[in-house]
């Protein structure tokens, strides 16, 4: 659609990075005001904000090296090239779940209470950022017949990345609805990626660029439905040792 926002001679801004960057920007903003709400120091949320942020880059780029490998070998130099889009959520998430905990562990922090309070923005971040996977025409949908006319497919295709923003604001409300009645730590964290994983889950059926695998899923769905697994054991787990949640 629009992967180049402005060009002067060599200096290049390209939309995919700049939501990026924005969905950063609003995302730690808002934590931090709400981290300050409950308690929270504002230099240890950006400290914490800025390793999850680097490490889940980090994650979700090698994860997408990994699935294109053979692309990779041949063309090296694009593995530092992330304004060309190529982030997988799934490898982001765990690389800053695990940095994340170790960065806690370290401050003595409250692991899950602090988890809690990013989801929320989490899934706003990821919202802002589908929007430069749009105007970047990665992760785009299948042709049905009608949708958006991309250029760089030339062709017509379901606007899937404008989908998962709707899908995931929605996400983002209703989980700043669910933390005024969270009644054990944890529980946020479970439920986000409850629906996180569902929404990822369903929209793949909708998605053109992942090839099925098995039993008509993409490796994505697969995944969704493993992180759906576990987030289900954790909430389960939670509400046994809470019964009168």
């Amino acid at each position: 659609m629009y992967p180049i926002i402005l060009q002067i001679g060599p200096f290049t801004i390209y939309s995919y990075g700049l939501l990026l960057a924005l969905a950063s920007f609003v995302s730690i903003f808002l934590l931090t005001q709400e981290g300050k709400k409950q308690g929270f120091k504002a230099d240890i949320l950006l400290d914490f904000c800025f390793w999850i942020l680097v490490s889940g880059i980090i994650g979700a780029r090698i994860f997408y090296i990994l699935l294109n490998l053979h692309f990779f070998q041949e063309n090296p130099k694009e593995i530092l090239m992330l304004w060309h889009g190529g982030l997988v959520w799934f490898g982001g998430l765990i690389a800053a779940i695990i940095f994340g905990i170790l960065f806690l562990k370290i401050k003595r922090q409250p692991i899950l209470k602090t988890l809690d309070l990013i989801c929320p923005y989490a899934a706003l971040a990821q919202a802002i950022g589908r929007i430069g996977c749009f105007l970047n025409g990665c992760c785009f949908g299948r042709p049905l017949g009608f949708g958006i006319f991309f250029p760089v497919h030339q062709m017509k295709l379901f606007p899937a990345q404008l989908l998962s923003t709707f899908n995931l604001i929605i996400i983002f409300f209703i989980l700043k609805l669910k933390q005024k009645k969270v009644s054990s730590e944890g529980e946020m964290l479970f439920f986000y990626l409850i629906l996180i994983s569902l929404e990822r889950f369903i929209l793949e059926f909708l998605r053109g660029d992942s090839p099925r695998i098995i039993w008509n899923l993409t490796i994505f769905q697969i995944f969704s439905l493993i992180i759906l697994i576990v987030a289900l054991y954790g909430k389960n787990f939670l509400h046994s040792r809470n019964p009168r949640q």
